[in-house]
């Protein structure tokens, strides 16, 4: 590496570690590498004008994907705006036909890309992507171009009739996030196995029922909740008539809320009483709720990973003796959902809670829980 090179490195480097709260640092040296300075201004940009943490790290990510697929396919880093060309390459690379393969070994993304991709850690799937990733990352593309001040060749009818007849060519099923939705009986096994006095015990209970109670929150969400967010509200009276406690969350802004509106939620009863002895057992009286243990039982200072909230969930699944393919960190969301149609909730009332934005989406789990429960499934 020439000086001149490594100064530049080192330079990108140093502009990473001013957004590194809102970016996969894990991956910062490759970042550096494959990232442009602008591509970094331009990030560095959407942090100080707000852009949610979430979708930041999306757009990094897809950005990086795409700078690395250049490279490894053209030899150059990405055209700003990219020629109609470059697209139609990058559609015709990840959407293809897998049995026309069988009898065209070049048909599809050629094998010196895919394993240069491969080995840098870009390419996990075999097979043809997912057309609703190769949208994604068109629409990243386009996004980033039109941020330039640049007009680029997605809206254009060649792109269109690739993408629509690549599409038709790549047939997969449609799967949910996770195989099955955690109910309140799957639930119950998992915090089931939260038997011990360890913290880890009693931080993965309080991390199962808050997220589930909570609505379903998503991973990050759950990840990025910090003792700030919570207020302490009266208590709420109980079917026996006892007190249980009560706390708000203020998530902020969250995937489906405006820029501007702040989402609360609420948890009453048993999962106030976990979040609480998680809490005090760990002396967390500020910042992030939910933190990484290490092997001696030390906490950590910093917010879990999202990543390890799933893990968390698929851990628990298999220690109660599930099949941990079957479920993900997302079936508390589908779950809490799916719980609410089984008892008889109305819609309303748990889109609330679960801060869903889409009543065609929320509405999917009482459909598919009225259809298996109802008459018209039952005629035999």
């Amino acid at each position: 590496m020439n000086i001149d090179h490594h100064t530049e490195l080192s330079g990108r480097i140093a502009a990473l570690d001013t957004i590194a709260s809102v970016l996969p640092m894990d991956r910062r040296d490759e970042l550096a590498e494959l990232l442009t300075d602008q591509d970094i201004e331009t990030l560095r940009h959407l942090v100080n004008e707000g852009m949610g943490a979430n979708t930041l790290r999306a757009l990094t990510s897809d950005l990086a994907y795409l700078q690395a697929w250049s490279l490894a396919a053209t030899g150059r880093s990405l055209s700003w705006p990219a020629p109609e060309a470059l697209l139609l390459k990058f559609v015709a690379h990840h959407l293809w036909d897998p049995e026309k393969r069988l009898t065209d070994p070049e048909h599809g993304m050629p094998a010196d890309v895919e394993d240069k991709l491969r080995i840098q850690g870009f390419l996990r799937t075999v097979g043809p992507h997912a057309p609703d990733t190769v949208r994604r990352r068109l629409a990243t593309w386009s996004t980033l171009t039109k941020w330039r001040g640049l007009q680029g060749s997605f809206t254009s009818p060649a792109l269109k009739s690739a993408v629509r007849l690549a599409v038709r060519a790549t047939p997969r099923p449609k799967r949910r996030k996770s195989a099955k939705a955690v109910t309140s009986d799957v639930l119950s096994k998992l915090i089931g196995t939260c038997r011990t006095d360890s913290l880890r015990d009693v931080r993965d209970k309080a991390i199962l029922m808050v997220a589930f109670a909570s609505g379903g929150r998503r991973r990050s969400e759950v990840a990025g909740l910090r003792k700030e967010q919570l207020s302490v509200e009266a208590p709420v009276t109980g079917e026996n008539g006892s007190a249980l406690p009560s706390l708000s969350i203020h998530l902020g802004r969250t995937k489906t809320s405006g820029a501007d509106h702040d989402e609360v939620v609420y948890l009453t009863g048993r999962p106030v009483e976990a979040l609480n002895a998680w809490l005090a057992a760990a002396k967390i009286d500020s910042g992030s709720m939910f933190r990484a243990i290490d092997r001696w039982g030390n906490v950590s200072g910093r917010a879990l990973d999202p990543k390890a909230v799933n893990d968390i969930v698929k851990q628990r699944v298999v220690m109660a003796g599930l099949e941990a393919g079957e479920f993900s960190a997302h079936g508390l969301r589908s779950g809490y959902l799916t719980e609410a149609a089984n008892r008889g909730i109305p819609l309303p009332e748990a889109m609330e809670q679960s801060r869903h934005r889409s009543v065609q989406q929320a509405s999917s789990y009482y459909n598919n829980t009225a259809r298996r429960s109802g008459r018209a499934a039952r005629m035999l």
